[in-house]
């Protein structure tokens, strides 16, 4: 599954996030108090200008208002209006950059900070690899630091502003959790997605950033450690209710998969599914039974290499089970059948450079989004695989580690693409 499976487009984001933003402008503008244009003609291009009766007409008439008076007591005021203008007409680009130039000269200012997080988050849920993402992430993540710690402007009433910031809290602790969940930082992205939740308005929590931050907050319980499958399944479920196919069925099985895997059956399930759907959180007590405890990872891979007559045999998944769970011995055992061997590795691409892939090959790996082995290129490759995106290399088992688990391979290549079959052409000779 992608990492980013519902994102919405900026505009529609926009509609949504911006909502308190006339409010805010408001308290700022009241807080600097009344600001005089001395000059007769600046105050009658500042008028004609937020006056256009069109965002497009608006947006040209600012643009040429900053350019001829670069200076002016407004600019800040006229920024922000080009600012929401842009993001009333979806040209999320130009809103980012208006909103730069805002905190350029006011690095609190809230609205612009509001929209520089929304905006970068938004961008960076286009990136298909976490090196374009992350430093996105990182500055959306600055931002709503300063916009959740920004004092209330001068001379405004430090309640009122403070009323007015906790509409748009949500936004700050969303791009926030984002960043820590791209750094592997699980505990602090659950605690940013709660509380985005919780200062979401309700009816946004079942539609599109909600439900994708729902989603993520189910993940990142999955992936930390110890993890926490039951909140796991309880907002893998929440999220499954109300998202849109095809992204419903898909997170669907992974709520059943993670339920059976603790519950040890399905039996239940549809009591838990519909608790959730009817609440955003579980309630106090909540709590899913678990199975009989099994017998120890490294058991279970002392009896899958005792069990198995020939085990090169084993299948490749099971293999990889014993090299991380089994003693040294049994391990070893499973190891000399593999090293040196060239085989196919099927997988979901986890992370992807030139000159090596990281992808998840077991069950576990691929609904944790964890590579469990590293393929190193035996030539570069020239487009390296999408994120996400299923792949079948040939490789070279070479090593592995145990912890962390990871089986490294050499000399991957891609497989050899099947060639045409040569068509042959009748010809027809006469005589005359």
């Amino acid at each position: 599954m992608k990492k980013k499976i519902l994102y919405v487009t900026v505009l529609a984001l926009a509609s949504s996030a911006m909502g308190a933003a006339p409010l805010m402008m408001q308290a700022q503008s009241a807080g600097s108090g009344t600001i005089t244009i001395k000059n007769p003609a600046e105050y009658n291009a500042y008028n004609a200008a937020i006056s256009q009766p069109t965002p497009q007409g608006k947006e040209s008439a600012i643009e040429g208002f900053l350019q001829q008076y670069p200076d002016s007591v407004v600019k800040q005021q006229v920024l922000e209006i080009l600012m929401d203008t842009y993001m009333q007409t979806g040209n999320a680009a130009k809103a980012l950059d208006a909103a730069h130039k805002v905190l350029q000269v006011d690095p609190t200012d809230l609205r612009a900070l509001v929209t520089s997080a929304y905006v970068l988050r938004a961008e960076a849920g286009q990136k298909t690899n976490s090196a374009d993402a992350l430093p996105l992430l990182d500055e959306a993540a600055k931002d709503s630091q300063a916009g959740l710690n920004a004092p209330a402007p001068s001379g405004a009433d430090a309640a009122n502003f403070d009323k007015m910031r906790a509409q748009v809290t949500y936004i700050f602790d969303g791009a926030i959790a984002s960043d820590d969940l791209e750094k592997k930082n699980y505990a602090e992205a659950i605690k940013y997605f709660l509380a985005e939740l919780k200062a979401m308005p309700e009816q946004q929590t079942t539609t599109g950033p909600g439900i994708e931050d729902t989603y993520q907050l189910g993940t990142a319980y999955v992936q930390q450690q110890p993890q926490n499958l039951v909140n796991a399944v309880w907002y893998l479920s929440r999220a499954a209710a109300f998202a849109p196919e095809p992204f419903k069925d898909e997170i669907q099985k992974a709520a059943q998969y993670w339920y059976k895997k603790y519950h040890g059956g399905m039996d239940g399930f549809d009591q838990v599914q519909a608790q959730a759907k009817a609440s955003l959180n579980p309630p106090a007590g909540f709590t899913i039974t678990p199975a009989p405890p099994p017998p120890s990872p490294q058991e279970l891979a002392h009896n899958a290499v005792t069990s198995t007559p020939d085990l090169k045999t084993m299948a490749l998944t099971d293999k990889e089970f014993v090299l991380a769970n089994g003693t040294t011995d049994d391990a070893g055992k499973v190891w000399d059948t593999m090293k040196g061997l060239t085989t196919k590795v099927p997988g979901k691409v986890i992370s992807a450079t030139p000159d090596s892939v990281e992808v998840a090959v077991s069950d576990d790996a691929q609904q944790s989004n964890k590579a469990d082995f590293t393929i190193n290129m035996k030539t570069p490759l020239k487009t390296p695989p999408a994120i996400g995106s299923v792949v079948n290399l040939i490789a070279t088992f070479d090593s592995y580690t145990q912890n962390p688990p990871m089986i490294i391979m050499k000399d991957g290549i891609a497989p050899p693409t099947a060639k045409p079959r040569p068509t042959h052409r009748t010809t027809h000779h006469s005589t005359h």
